[in-house]
């Protein structure tokens, strides 16, 4: 029964991810009624404080986008760029890896992706490296920022086992980072130089490439609001961080001898709403356009599939406690790589970072795998170059420009395999590591 069940959930994934969007999430509904109605299984809880996290970050997240916060990010990482054009294939995905991890989202990479063209070419580099790794990036540091759904979903889902905010971060920001820098140096030769390349030469040839160089971007005013959005943002997303690493900074309740300590999904929840509060209060936004914006369905799409999917997942391993601890514990204990594997594979089936960790995390808990095992395989599910099916994959290669950024012959020979593997190989290693110290 256990592995008809484990089948029906790779089914519903891989026939979910062939439809995409909303539809993955609520086909996680259609696993939880399969266990409940036909195998009898006793459903668990629908992961809420999971779905309430989510909503928090992305109320406030929508809020600094509605400010034009995301757009002076965005301003502010293009003036970056500008002032190290030579070093464009390290500069780039480092700028796209600190600003998604400030921000949250990768949508900030989308603006500077033809920036970072334009100064490839102007500069003689091959467009190819520093595009192909800031996409990688940006997707890196989605499971290492604060206010990423992504992260938000793991702390709910690590929290009970006493594996915080402050220690999830601590592992995840030098291992992703880490595979960031290794990943760019080990492309800075990657492909045909510039000149040389026969696809980029006829572009040039046909006039389809702009050869002069560009000067410095010209100064744009900055959006009433803008700045003081950014500024709140970031001080609610500093704010978390030091109340994750200093649990005697949040209150507690003490009931008949029993003390009680505000929880970390409370907290972030608290701050986020608080957060965006402020922002249309002080910076004020059109109002409606909060819940109209891109990371706000983006957002709304992560408590689907975390409403959905995790749900499966929880109820799945409820049924099946039994079984997996008495055969399939051990042998994923005695191979934890098997874990790393297996998020990979079904994260470049969902493309979702967010969607991996709700389908997985509860499944390697279950299995009662040490903490560090966990956390070090949860980079594995930045897999959604794998397949270059992906919106950041497809932008990616529209941008350039010069045509370096392609995918294969063989659809697996594409432009992002070689950083996207460099980077998860690294920062599954690097995870582990430290975890192994830190937990």
């Amino acid at each position: 029964m256990f592995w008809l069940e484990l089948l029906i959930i790779f089914l519903l994934i891989f026939f979910g991810a062939r439809v995409g969007d909303v539809f993955m999430g609520l086909l996680g509904g259609v696993g939880v009624a399969i266990f409940v109605f036909i195998f009898h299984v006793q459903p668990a809880s629908p992961p809420v404080d999971v779905m309430l996290i989510i909503l928090g970050v992305v109320l406030a997240a929508s809020a600094l986008q509605s400010s034009s916060g995301l757009n002076f990010l965005v301003h502010v990482a293009e003036k970056l760029l500008h002032k190290s054009p030579k070093n464009i294939t390290i500069v780039a995905p480092v700028i796209c890896w600190l600003f998604t991890f400030l921000s949250g989202t990768g949508h900030v990479v989308y603006s500077l992706l033809p920036i970072i063209n334009k100064l490839a070419i102007d500069s003689g580099i091959r467009p190819e490296r520093p595009i192909s790794n800031s996409i990688i990036a940006s997707q890196q540091a989605i499971t290492c920022s604060p206010v990423s759904a992504a992260t938000a979903a793991m702390l709910g889902l690590m929290a009970p086992l006493g594996v915080g905010l402050g220690t999830i971060l601590s592992i995840a920001i030098p291992a992703t980072l880490l595979g960031v820098i290794v990943s760019a140096l080990l492309t800075l030769r990657k492909g045909k130089e510039l000149a040389e390349d026969p696809e980029y030469l006829r572009r040039l040839a046909e006039g389809l490439v702009e050869s002069a160089p560009e000067e410095q971007p010209e100064k744009k005013a900055t959006p009433k609001g803008a700045k003081a959005s950014v500024v709140l943002f970031l001080l609610a997303v500093l704010s978390i961080v030091i109340l994750g690493l200093f649990p005697d900074l949040r209150p507690s309740w003490t009931v008949d001898g029993v003390t009680t300590v505000l929880t970390m999904a409370h907290t972030i929840e608290i701050i986020m709403l608080v957060c965006a509060s402020l922002i249309i209060i002080i910076c004020r936004p059109a109002i409606e356009t909060i819940l109209n914006g891109t990371i706000f369905r983006a957002g709304a799409l992560a408590m689907v599939c975390a409403f959905g999917l995790a749900w499966m997942s929880n109820t799945f391993i409820g049924g099946q406690t039994e079984f997996i601890q008495e055969h399939v514990a051990a042998v994923v204990n005695s191979q934890p790589w098997m874990l790393a594997v297996i998020m990979f594979i079904v994260a470049a089936l969902t493309t979702s970072q967010g969607a991996t960790t709700l389908i997985m995390i509860p499944i390697a808990i279950g299995l009662d795998l040490p903490a560090y095992i966990i956390v070090g395989a949860w980079m594995a599910v930045n897999a959604n170059f794998f397949l270059p099916v992906s919106a950041q994959c497809l932008a990616a290669i529209s941008f350039d420009t010069a045509g370096t950024t392609k995918i294969g012959r063989f659809v697996l020979n594409h432009s992002f395999m070689l950083p996207g593997m460099i980077n998860i190989v690294v920062s599954v290693v690097t995870a582990t590591l430290i975890g192994n110290v830190l937990i």
